[in-house]
């Protein structure tokens, strides 16, 4: 059967390759180790979930408005005019199916064949492959891992050209756990209003920020009102990833496009998840203190002993709940690149990681920290026989 072009755009997630590949190898009994996948290792808050299930014992079952529901939507404004001074209110945000869907709207309310977006690199990999598939094409500005691949607005800037229609920003980024300072983030949007180029900040990770504060689009909305658009999700500041929860906010004409484009293609978020995340704001934020404190716990265990590892350096991420360990000085013989190192990590040590090439920066492996101390500390014994046994290693 012939397939449309578009198709050919787009290839698989890298990141759920080695989980179905790892998920194999548990099939078969194997003990593996899975760094690999983002997602948190905590259950969603019990609130949460009792506030679902009462909204299904409700009669919570039916279609939605399209945008979501309203106290969820004023939820959310109420949130960000709170926390950032942001001047949305109800009517500025769509409730999406994940940030995910809400990204993949806007890429096709945005963009058409030709158009260009800037994105700071390493980037999370569906980012360039939802452009692709709406006809765009992404533009990578590398950031500088001895900088903590903090995102700097001069080199985006100057990536600009006269087919730029958008930058987005990933802040702190997966998989770098990189961030970009409250002055940056200002010139960009500066220069980004200035030029009629639009601005999309995905914040799916504001919460996890263990160097300063975190600086969010949100508190530049009031000036810039037809730049800044912001994509945040509950997935992971709430342990809610297979809720399948994200949002949107923007300037009205984006808004409805994304409406609209979600009209037609789910039509509404999932009636009762709605309502857990509504109670995921008003009480749940005991358990997000929580699970922060322990991200940071993880890290500052993590990251000595990676570099502790032979061939192996990693500087401390800002924020996030990823590493990204240059392994370049491990690499050799049959394991020649990220992917090669990757994949036999997998099968012969039963440790998951995700390739940096994925995220378009050979030479590192992103490793998640969303799992115990004690797998963590278990796999680093993994990686360090592994690494003792390859003859061309350090």
């Amino acid at each position: 059967m012939r397939l449309a072009q578009r198709v050919s755009r787009i290839g698989e997630s890298a990141t759920l390759r080695v989980s179905r590949r790892a998920s194999q190898l548990r099939a078969e009994g194997v003990d593996v180790l899975d760094l690999g996948v983002g997602e948190p290792d905590f259950d969603s808050p019990r609130v949460v979930v009792e506030a679902a299930r009462a909204a299904l014992s409700d009669g919570m079952t039916r279609y939605t408005p399209v945008p979501g529901i309203q106290p969820l939507r004023q939820a959310l404004a109420a949130r960000y005019q709170s926390a950032y001074s942001a001047p949305w209110g109800a009517g500025d945000v769509v409730v999406t199916v994940g940030a995910k869907a809400a990204l993949f709207e806007l890429a096709l309310a945005l963009f058409d064949i030709g158009d260009e977006v800037v994105i700071p690199s390493p980037s999370w990999v569906s980012f360039p492959e939802q452009l692709r598939f709406a006809g765009a094409e992404p533009v990578d500005v590398p950031t500088d891992p001895d900088d903590g691949f903090r995102i700097r607005a001069e080199p985006v800037i100057k990536a600009f050209t006269d087919r730029t229609r958008a930058v987005i920003i990933n802040s702190p980024c997966n998989p770098t756990g990189g961030v970009i300072g409250a002055g940056d983030l200002e010139l960009l949007t500066a220069a980004c209003a200035e030029r009629g180029i639009a601005l999309i900040a995905d914040e799916t990770y504001e919460r996890f920020v263990y160097e300063g504060e975190h600086a969010s689009a949100a508190a530049l909305a009031g000036r810039y009102p037809e730049t800044v658009i912001l994509v945040g999700s509950f997935s992971k500041t709430y342990a809610m990833t297979g809720w399948r929860i994200g949002y949107v906010f923007g300037p009205p004409p984006v808004i409805r496009a994304v409406s609209n484009i979600q009209s037609h293609a789910t039509s509404n978020p999932t009636s009762f998840a709605q309502s857990g995340a509504l109670t995921a704001l008003a009480e749940a934020e005991p358990d997000v203190e929580r699970m922060i404190a322990t991200y940071r716990q993880r890290r500052d265990v993590l990251i000595p002993k990676l570099n502790e590892l032979p061939g192996i350096s990693c500087r401390p991420p800002a924020g996030a709940f990823y590493t990204f360990p240059d392994v370049s000085g491990a690499l050799c013989g049959d394991m020649s690149d990220s992917l090669a190192f990757a994949e036999k990590l997998l099968e012969e040590a039963a440790v998951a990681v995700v390739p940096g090439i994925a995220f378009g920066a050979e030479g590192h492996v992103r490793i998640s920290f969303a799992c115990s101390t004690e797998e963590l500390e278990r796999a680093i014994e993994r990686v360090d026989r592994f690494l003792s046994g390859v003859p061309c290693a350090p």
